[in-house]
């Protein structure tokens, strides 16, 4: 955390923590506060029934305070990172930092406090004294050994979990890439030598986390800056460093690190030399963790040792040991359990957590987010990535259950899976919602082809799908390039074995293929020569064929290419006289709740006849998503007050729709304010039917709902699950350009699902 040496890169971090507001934190309620009745619930007298709940049982502190998701990021900023020193108020940009590290990745609520106070025991006094505001206490940037001092009077007087995350964060994650380094090696934590540079609190922690992992106490050798800690030395030992000292004559790390399997660097640039690492056993393993220069660079440790496997502390190499990797996780564990403490299980159990997660396939997520990096298990992908949206819901959920099976749980979470399935809600905002759409499809193991299947974003659809669902992914493409682009891309599905494949360029039923698409389009202007050309190079007639073949159940398009232009093939081959496309549905999830918008592709004008069966259809798939349909009919005219094209044709759908009995609620027309808030509406139109804000908005031109659901994406944070191609009997869905992976696996649940579960 050293500062930049590059001008504009000073200016721009120094403008990011100025502007717009000073500093990365606000405080925001979350309760309204906007008349009387609020604030005598929030305030006098209300809040004195939450105290007296609290008084007679102090574990309802988390039922009606923030107690239970709040942390405190403690230092005295004796020892941050790359910086020494600095004092309590300079490094609280350090501890902001923190604390918005613990929201974004984990969702939890931290406040920063920095004390100035040097003495570890008083340090220790006041971090205890505000034992009643957190639910736990991150120390940080504390230097050793006071850091071990504090940690060890916090954790015996506070019941709440009290971590030093400069000790044990760091210890978990280069637990989780050890054990992770050892299986690519082929080696065993039981028989390795590792020799360790730094003797503070992260060097120290790392090795004792090391021991719990199996590694053998007489096969480590500690050196600092004095050299070798070994018995009998007088020079800055303390009972940390102690407990490590050799029974040996050698005195240096010069001396002691031949025959090394493990280099372990928390001290300083350059430290391992070339001539030291040499002297290091084949396919050495080595964390150069200083920063922002390594003990030793990982191209020079390569020139000596080409098969060596090497991490350190800086985001441009592989393997970055980064603490982001752990403490959010494992804080959001224990305090979804009311831990009283932080213990080497639940430690234990993150670091595995952490390790299988590398093992396993890359998300989308991670892939996008670190866009051109290789991200496949092995010797230079030996942790996951921060961004990887699988962690939460993976090592959380192991915390809690270590918390709960080694007896320090409060608050034992009955339904682990279900609790799982929460944390990932909150990272994959589509979860919850979906849902009922993924237990629909799991009732049928139906076909889904895939049009595009070279696309690196199908591909990784596929890959979910097979691990999610029961459906059967059947990916058109050219095989090599398929194959290719999944090992590239990490991914442990290969064609032929997990997936079937149309080839293009050469499938046996090529003819089968041309022959019924001839068939199906001779009557308009189609030779065979022409079938013979589409059923080469056109993905989306052959996904569209397959379907009418009854080869696959359900096909989706449309990663490139133009809306309409997919959607005239799928008509062309799949339309009937019933079948017919009669609206696109987007649903976006918003902050405070879902939104449904059509028709956002299909009908540019559509007619009054076109916009009731939208509104029909909508309210059928709205009712798939566990929702009750409330469709506003959106026009530039208000119950009837502009005689203009949009209100006449809105006019046009409401007879159609009030002609027959409806088992939905729909009403119209009217401005999008009146549709979303009843207020407003009861003052325009009193009797109106829709019993509160419409979730469903359908407009009469696709350029108002098209920019409605752009706005709600670009600028209202919504994410969005579609377009929903209705009126197609779920046999094709046409998508956007921008979709992204978790986007088509939400696609494949809908067309996973058989028609009567929504007809």
């Amino acid at each position: 955390m050293t500062p930049s040496n590059n001008d504009g890169l000073r200016q721009a971090a120094l403008d990011y923590h100025e502007f717009p507001k000073p500093g990365k934190l606000e405080v925001r309620a979350t309760k309204p506060l906007a008349n009387g009745r609020d604030l005598a619930r929030a305030y006098s007298p209300g809040v004195a029934e939450a105290c007296l709940e609290i008084k007679d049982d102090a574990s309802h502190a988390s039922r009606f305070t923030a107690r239970g998701n709040l942390v405190a990021v403690v230092t005295n900023g004796t020892a941050v990172l790359g910086l020494g020193n600095i004092g309590a108020l300079a490094s609280k940009p350090v501890m902001e930092g923190k604390a918005v590290l613990f929201k974004k990745f984990a969702n939890i609520d931290c406040f920063d406090i920095e004390l100035d106070e040097p003495d570890p025991e008083k340090l220790a006094d006041i971090v205890c004294a505000m034992g009643p505001t957190f639910g736990a206490i991150n120390l940080e940037d504390i230097k050793a050994p006071d850091c071990f001092v504090v940690e060890k009077i916090c954790r015996e007087r506070m019941n709440i979990p009290v971590f030093h995350d400069d000790q044990h964060g760091t210890a978990i994650v280069v637990g989780a890439a050890a054990t992770n380094a050892l299986h690519v090696a082929g080696k065993t934590f039981e028989d390795i030598k590792i020799v360790s540079t730094g003797g503070g609190a992260a060097g120290i922690a790392c090795l004792n986390m090391l021991l719990k992992l199996g590694v053998k106490r007489e096969n480590i050798w500690l050196c600092d800056i004095h050299g070798l800690v070994y018995e009998g030395r007088e020079v800055d030992m303390n009972p940390q460093k102690a407990a490590f000292a050799q029974n040996s004559d050698l005195r240096t790390l010069d001396d002691v690190i031949g025959g090394a399997d493990m280099f372990l660097g928390l001290s300083g640039p350059g430290v391992l030399t070339q001539e030291m690492a040499a002297k290091m056993t084949p396919r050495p393993i080595i964390f150069a963790l200083a920063n922002p220069t390594p003990e030793i660079l990982p191209d020079l440790a390569r020139e000596v040792h080409p098969d060596a496997i090497i991490a350190t502390g800086r985001s441009d190499f592989p393997n970055q040991v980064n603490n982001v990797l752990c403490f959010p996780f494992i804080f959001r564990g224990a305090l979804d359990v009311g831990a009283t403490e932080i213990n080497d299980e639940m430690q234990i159990a993150c670091i595995n957590g952490i390790a299988a997660l590398a093992r396993a396939t890359t998300s989308a997520e991670a892939a996008a987010a670190y866009h051109g990096e290789q991200l496949t298990f092995g010797a230079d992908y030996l942790i996951p990535k921060p961004f990887d949206p699988r962690l939460v819901g993976i090592v959380s959920s192991a915390v809690a259950q270590a918390a709960m099976d080694s007896g320090v749980a409060t608050r034992p979470i009955e339904d682990m899976s279900a609790y799982k399935a929460k944390l990932n809600q909150s990272v994959f905002k589509s979860a919850l919602l979906m849902r009922p759409v993924f237990e629909a499809a799991a009732t049928a193991s139906r076909r889904i082809v895939f049009a595009e299947g070279e696309d690196e974003r199908v591909l990784r659809t596929a890959q979910a799908v097979l691990e999610e669902t029961t459906e059967q992914p059947i990916l058109i493409g050219r095989p090599e390039v398929i194959q290719h682009r999944c090992e590239q891309a990490g991914l442990s599905i290969r064609p032929g074995r997990d997936f079937s494949i149309v080839n293009p360029e050469k499938d046996e039923r090529y003819r089968d293929y041309w022959g019924t698409y001839h068939s199906i389009m001779a009557r308009r202007g189609v030779t065979p020569d022409l079938a013979k050309a589409i059923m080469r190079t056109n993905s989306t007639a052959i996904a569209a064929v397959m379907v009418h073949r009854d080869e696959a159940d359900s096909m989706i398009c449309g990663t490139f290419g133009q809306y309409l232009w997919h959607m005239n093939y799928v008509t062309q081959v799949l339309g009937t006289s019933a079948l017919r496309p009669v609206g696109a549905l987007s649903l976006m999830i918003l902050e405070d709740g879902p939104l449904f918008i059509a028709d956002t592709h299909v009908h540019a004008e559509p007619t009054p006849a076109q916009i009731a069966d939208t509104v029909i259809g909508a309210a059928r798939h709205v009712l798939r998503f566990g929702r009750t349909p409330r469709i506003a009919l959106c026009s530039h005219s208000q119950f009837g007050n502009l005689d203009c094209d949009t209100g006449r044709r809105m006019r046009g759908a409401l007879d159609i729709l009030d002609s027959a009995p409806r088992d939905f609620a729909y009403e119209g027309e009217m401005h999008i304010d009146a549709a979303l808030d009843t207020d407003i509406r009861a003052r325009i139109f009193p009797d109106d039917r829709l019993g509160g804000p419409a979730n469903v908005l359908v407009f009469a031109n696709t350029d108002a709902a098209s920019g409605v659901r752009n706005i709600l994406k670009m600028k209202g944070g919504g994410l969005e699950v579609g377009p929903i191609l209705m009126g197609m009997g779920n046999r094709a869905h046409v998508v956007t350009q921008s979709i992204t992976p978790r986007g088509l696996l939400n696609m494949a649940a809908i067309a996973g699902t058989p028609v009567d579960h929504y007809g």
